[in-house]
């Protein structure tokens, strides 16, 4: 079992920057590829962004390759997502999620992921 709390959102003009971070818990929660998801209203919740559980490989989604950075702190069992030169267009819940199955690799489709947090609202105003 993996526990995932986030933190970081809030409200910031745009051009801004956020840091949102996902604590994990659990014994294993280091074997497990993790991601950032995101959801605005009346849309589906979409991948933003991917780390594997071993290797420096990372994945983005197109709308924030080269302003989002993922990343991990093993030690600290936390994953983060730094968002710069934010847009209206990035407002919505974030969550973070967990892979089903361990030492499995990323993946986008959010029905490979059977872990999530409750989420952290990141407004862009314009």
């Amino acid at each position: 079992q993996v526990q995932l709390v986030e933190s970081g959102g809030g409200l910031v003009q745009a051009g801004g920057s956020l840091r949102l971070s996902c604590a994990a818990s659990g014994r294993t929660s280091h074997n497990y590829s993790m991601g950032w998801f995101r959801q605005a209203p009346g849309k589906e919740r979409e991948f933003v962004a991917g780390i594997p559980w071993v290797g420096g490989n990372t994945y983005y989604a197109d709308s924030v390759k080269g302003r989002f950075t993922i990343s991990r702190d093993s030690a600290k069992n936390t994953l983060y997502l730094q968002m710069n030169s934010l847009k209206p267009e990035d407002t919505a819940v974030y969550y973070c999620a967990a892979h089903l199955r361990i030492f499995a690799p990323v993946s986008r489709e959010t029905k490979d992921y059977g872990y999530w947090g409750q989420g952290t609202q990141v407004t862009v105003s314009s």
